[in-house]
């Protein structure tokens, strides 16, 4: 479990893409964002929980733009429909286990009255947006449901512009590719008509198989698979990747970008099983919606015009990749319920 500029594959040599990064690699070095975990480990408890404050306002009365785009639909997150509907999201974003999915709903409805006293009086109720994959699969005690409102609220009290990942709050029972994954990030720099542009990436890994892995380009899982002696099993799992950029995109444009990330998704192996939930969520924080309607009811907005989206699309493609493998190299092995063990790439450096 590490800080996103301190581990990865460019720490072992590993470039991924053309594009320049950020500061520190990270969804966060959009302006604006933090990030903060929960993590629960102590034996058959490996889950825990992540949250994102996507923009320092406040995001119900001033709204980011989103799009979202279901890769493959096997999941049980909440808030999509509105999103869909209204092109905006209204709250953080929580990400955790399948099981805690309301759970964490109520206590992000709980965090956003505590600072929203016309929610529910004066004006209408708020769409809690949280995000799931399934660790119960093979290290946690998913049954037990051992994400509380209170360790969702520490999380979102705890976020931070500097954060770690691999298996780390939500990511803390989750497999990639048949090794130990979790909470992955990058980001890219593009520059769009003389300006620079950040795009940021932030996954939940836990999909793929381990004889489908591939680090830039080169097919590691089979010997990987050997060693080990891990058995062929289906696509069951899945991935959440949230992408922010400060480049100025309406909805429509966001949901093109969150489609792209599903080709950094097939970069790494993964084939979007039938089992899984593939889910990208992209927001712009470059102009908020209010949520009261100004006096003239027209709202101006800049949107950057569709010929120069291009780079945007390559950066998020690029930024999904390292992300997921940045989850893999920083994750440490992990044992959880009834002995079950996941081993993690950083065993296995000597393949690449």
């Amino acid at each position: 479990m590490s800080d996103p500029s301190r581990n990865g594959p460019r720490q072992h040599g590993i470039t991924i893409g053309s594009l320049p990064v950020g500061a520190t690699n990270a969804l966060t070095d959009v302006p604006g964002i933090r990030v903060g975990h929960v993590t629960l480990s102590d034996g058959p408890i490996q889950t825990g929980c992540t949250a994102i404050h996507l923009h320092p306002g406040h995001p119900f009365r001033d709204k980011l733009a989103a799009g979202i785009e279901v890769l493959n639909g096997f999941g049980k997150s909440i808030g999509f429909p509105q999103i869909a509907e209204l092109g905006t999201l209204e709250t953080p974003v929580i990400l955790t286990n399948t099981l805690s999915v309301g759970t964490a709903a109520t206590a992000l409805v709980r965090h956003m009255l505590d600072r929203t006293p016309e929610i529910g009086e004066t004006t209408g109720t708020v769409n809690p947006v949280v995000m799931e994959c399934n660790d119960g699969g093979w290290l946690n005690d998913i049954r037990g449901i051992h994400v509380t409102e209170h360790h969702v609220r520490q999380a979102l009290d705890a976020a931070q512009p500097r954060f770690q990942i691999g298996n780390r709050g939500a990511g803390t029972g989750m497999s990639c590719h048949g090794l130990a994954g979790g909470i992955g990030t990058a980001s890219r720099i593009v520059r769009i008509a003389g300006v620079d542009r950040t795009l940021g990436v932030l996954t939940l890994c836990n999909m793929g198989r381990l004889s489908d892995l591939r680090i830039d380009g080169r097919p590691v899982g089979p010997e990987i698979a050997a060693r080990i002696k891990a058995q062929k099993a289906a696509e069951t799992g899945s991935i959440i990747v949230l992408i922010a950029t400060d480049a100025p995109l309406d909805a429509r444009q966001l949901r093109r970008v969150a489609v792209r990330a599903g080709a950094g998704i097939a970069r790494v192996g993964s084939h979007f099983g039938s089992g899984s939930g593939d889910i990208a969520l992209a927001v712009s924080t470059a102009e908020t919606v209010p949520h009261t309607a100004p006096k003239s009811a027209v709202l101006s907005r800049s949107v950057l015009h569709e010929d120069k989206i291009d780079p945007l699309f390559r950066a998020v493609i690029e930024a999904t990749e390292e992300a997921i493998l940045s989850a893999l190299f920083a994750a440490e092995p992990r044992t959880g319920k009834h002995g079950n063990h996941r081993h993690a790439l950083s065993e296995f450096l000597d393949v690449l």
